[in-house]
């Protein structure tokens, strides 16, 4: 069975840089584990570095998160669909809202259930994704602030995740002045200004961050050490927190062309082949294919190495130079984007395992 692996030392080494970073500029933040899809191996490894406050997409891993953990304060971070109102309260502290009937639906479960149920308002501000737009937020907020057992706790946006619309100081300091403008229009605290994910953090260091920004929700920077502003490494953090080992159960030398009549493949693409570059290679299948993660989510840890083509349940390796370096039954090592992991996390075939170091 091929096995995702968590690096514990890197991982903690990784969380400390952000963390100290973090308070320097007076700033809240919380971890965004949708990544580790509920693993309660991988989610006590978070919980082990002192976070929180966890951030997740899904309830079922909110749920989880409650089990382990019943004081960390758990974040829902997209707009709660009605038939899981319930649910959201019991084991949501916050949630992400756009909608003033979701909002009330919140207020009457919370009233049932004789919580406060505190939420973040998201604003529009180019992503097009979840958001109130900006002209509407004084009176949407007029609207709910008043609703039994409801706390607006924040206001936030979401760039960079849909269309690649990336954070500037010009909008950052728009979501500002709306906690201003709501603030001095009804005199109401509001706490968080939740402008920051794991592209936002660049803007820390360039002086470019509004001051009133004062929380951060990050995920990618944390598990890959990535500038996801600048879709760089960053030098300072570890990109291999994770890593994917997959077993060789095929070794032989091939052709590198296929030979017979083309039709379509397993995703419905025809290929095509120059017929001039025929030649032969050694060529490995791992035991790891496109029902566990795409291949463009992965690279062979050895440069050298190439993934040549994919199938349901096995991909195929060209060896290169490197024929005598390997047999079957050998791991080869992958490194990962944010994508391969979530998809490996989510996939039941893989197996899930911890390093210290």
């Amino acid at each position: 069975m091929a096995h995702i692996v968590l690096n514990r030392k890197k991982l903690q080494e990784n969380y400390r840089f952000l963390d100290e970073l973090f308070k320097e500029n007076n700033i809240e933040w919380g971890v965004v584990s949708k990544v580790f899809c509920g693993s309660k191996v991988y989610l006590k490894e978070i919980m082990a570095l002192g976070v929180k406050q966890m951030c997740d997409s899904r309830i079922t891993n909110l749920k989880i998160i409650k089990s382990l953990d019943p004081n960390i304060e758990t974040v829902f971070i997209k707009p709660p669909a009605k038939r899981y109102i319930s649910s959201i309260v019991k084991y949501a502290d916050s949630s992400f809202n756009t909608e003033y009937e979701t909002i009330k639906m919140l207020s009457d479960e919370a009233v049932r259930q004789n919580k406060t149920h505190k939420i973040i308002i998201m604003i529009e501000l180019g992503e097009l994704r979840e958001g109130v737009m900006r002209e509407d937020v004084i009176d949407f907020y007029e609207k709910i602030f008043h609703l039994p057992n409801i706390e607006v706790a924040g206001l936030g946006t979401n760039l960079t995740c849909m269309y690649g619309v990336l954070p500037n100081q010009d909008k950052l300091l728009q979501l500002c002045l709306y906690a201003q403008l709501i603030e001095a229009r009804f005199n109401r605290k509001i706490p968080y200004i939740s402008g920051g994910t794991s592209v936002t953090i660049p803007l820390i260091s360039r002086s470019l961050l509004p001051k009133d920004v004062n929380h951060f929700r990050v995920g990618e920077t944390l598990f890959l050490g990535t500038d996801v502003y600048s879709s760089k490494p960053n030098p300072e953090m570890h990109q291999d927190v994770f890593k994917l080992y997959a077993e060789i159960i095929e070794l032989r030398e091939k052709p590198s062309l296929p030979d017979g009549d083309m039709g379509q493949n397993l995703t419905g693409d025809t290929l095509e082949f120059d017929e001039e570059e025929n030649s032969s290679s050694h060529r490995a299948i791992i035991d790891i294919g496109l029902l566990d993660v795409e291949d463009s989510h992965i690279k062979p840890a050895d440069d050298s190495l190439k993934i040549v083509g994919s199938s349901s349940d096995m991909m195929v390796v060209d060896l290169g130079e490197n024929v005598s370096g390997y047999n079957v039954g050998n791991l080869i090592e992958f490194n990962l984007n944010y994508m391969g992991i979530l998809r490996l996390m989510n996939c039941d075939y893989v197996n899930k395992q911890v390093v210290a170091e």
